[in-house]
């Protein structure tokens, strides 16, 4: 694979277990300098359909793969990623505008998940069922087993292309599903030389599709009968939209949010300061995890404040090839200027920034704001930039509430060594994950990942994943 921004040829996509050349190309430029990274040929209508007929196609012959064999084909993915970690980390930064030890990261993640894929591939299992609980089951038994949904199609988002595509592909491959994936506009390039790999790994023809595309030229992927399952990664508004459009289709939605943290008065405070640091400004805050808003309790509020203060006045913003950069640019220009708009927006209306505040081209300062109230947009919206908010509170069940008044309800954080009280948030904080003693960014892959409210259905995380892309069939003795 050449990932240099020098290189002749164009990123395709992958139809049939062939590389496929489109009608239209598109060249990806670096979010940071507007410098090209590469060209991508863009499909259309007619070859996405042909993609799924692929798929379609494939389905008997992936479905009777035995697990070893599934395994092995995973654990080729992952050897071939790690044989090629630093060209597709620095082709990652170039195209995302990604950190470059924020790109080691993400491809550190896709080769977790990968091996998650693996070992998960061996561990598809079903129940023996006694149904002689009543006569009329007498001398009978029930055996379930889980058969995968095929075609899938996918649809991932920029923030974190290859990681994300990995979320879709490796449970995919795992459960012997097929699959026709559309990967992000804005940084597709990585998504599309993972492509490359999973074309020499063994992987039947057609099982493994991915296809760049325009957004009308996508329409087969939601509307075509023969598409089981559409699991989906990015905004809430496109998700439900497609949720509406799916029919009959089985649905996994990971949406957007607006997290919320909130740090006790018995919390370490120098660890939910760096946590919160590393939570709120990580990636420019382009993670639907990301800390967007601090609660915290009036007896420690200002101490909090003024050491969170001092940690993010000292983050370095800029490229993302320079190894010291912590917060580099919004995937594009226009995000960054609707982001200036909203803290411009909250300080008319009587918040005070703090920290922060300024943007350079796509490059937003770290920002923090104070005063704000729920009605503003940095607080009941899904910023997705490097913004965060802290708040003062009295009682423990006001913060609970506060972070419950959001639409979203993804993950939250809870910093307390309080037993009570850290059972209460899990009991009473409407989202699909309470991170205790840490932020709500804080994911592994083999979690369950996944929320409720506006933030959408499912869950992800390899094992989680599977369940969704498999149907469990039943065969009474």
């Amino acid at each position: 694979m050449n990932t240099s921004t020098e290189r002749s040829n164009v990123f395709r996509g992958l139809v049939a277990g062939d590389f496929a050349n489109g009608i239209d190309e598109n060249t990806i430029v670096s979010p940071f300098d507007d410098s090209a990274v590469g060209d991508v040929s863009l499909l259309d209508f007619q070859q996405i359909t042909a993609a799924i007929d692929a798929a379609v196609g494939a389905a008997d012959e992936a479905r009777a793969l035995p697990s070893h064999y599934r395994a092995s084909v995973l654990e080729k993915i992952r050897a071939a990623i790690e044989d090629q970690r630093e060209s597709l980390t620095k082709l990652l930064a170039l195209e995302a505008g990604k950190p470059i030890k924020a790109a080691r990261l993400e491809l550190d993640r896709t080769l977790s998940v990968f091996q998650l894929g693996a070992e998960e591939a061996k561990r598809i299992g079903g129940d023996v069922l006694p149904l002689d609980s009543i006569p009329a089951g007498d001398a009978r038994w029930g055996i379930t087993r889980r058969f995968p949904l095929s075609p899938i199609s996918a649809i991932t988002p920029f923030n974190f292309p290859i990681l994300l595509a990995a979320h879709k592909l490796a449970p995919a491959i795992a459960c012997g599903a097929t699959i026709v994936l559309k990967p992000p506009p804005q940084d597709p390039l990585t998504t599309l030389a993972l492509g490359e790999i999973i074309k020499e790994c063994g992987y039947p023809a057609g099982g493994v599709n991915i296809v760049p595309c325009h957004v009308d030229d996508a329409a087969p992927l939601i509307d075509d009968e023969r598409v089981k399952m559409i699991s989906f990664t990015g905004g809430s508004r496109a998700g439900w939209a497609i949720r509406g459009r799916a029919a009959k289709k089985r649905t996994a939605l990971e949406l957007g949010g607006n997290a919320g943290v909130i740090v006790e008065p018995d919390a370490d405070i120098d660890v939910a300061v760096q946590r919160c640091t590393a939570g709120g400004f990580g990636y420019a805050g382009q993670s639907c995890i990301s800390v967007q808003r601090v609660l915290v309790h009036r007896d420690v509020y200002d101490e909090f404040l003024n050491r969170f203060q001092t940690t993010v006045s000292a983050l370095k913003s800029g490229d993302p090839l320079d190894e010291e950069t912590d917060v580099g640019p919004l995937i594009d220009q226009k995000s960054a200027e609707r982001a200036e708009q909203w803290i411009g927006e909250a300080e008319a209306a009587g918040a005070e920034v703090v920290v922060g505040g300024g943007r350079n081209g796509s490059v937003v300062e770290p920002t923090i704001l104070t005063g704000t109230t729920s009605k503003m947009k940095v607080n009941c919206e899904e910023v997705f930039a490097p913004v965060v908010t802290v708040t003062c509170y009295s009682e423990y069940e006001d913060a609970i509430r506060t972070v419950n008044e959001s639409p979203y309800g993804l993950q939250a954080g809870v910093f307390t060594n309080n037993l009570k009280k850290a059972w209460r948030a899990f009991e009473q904080l409407e989202v699909g994950g309470v991170i205790l003693n840490d932020i709500s960014t804080f994911r592994v892959d083999a979690m369950p990942y996944g929320g409720v409210k506006e933030s959408g259905i499912g869950r992800e995380g390899v094992r989680y994943a599977i369940e969704e892309m498999t149907e469990p069939r039943l065969l009474v003795l």
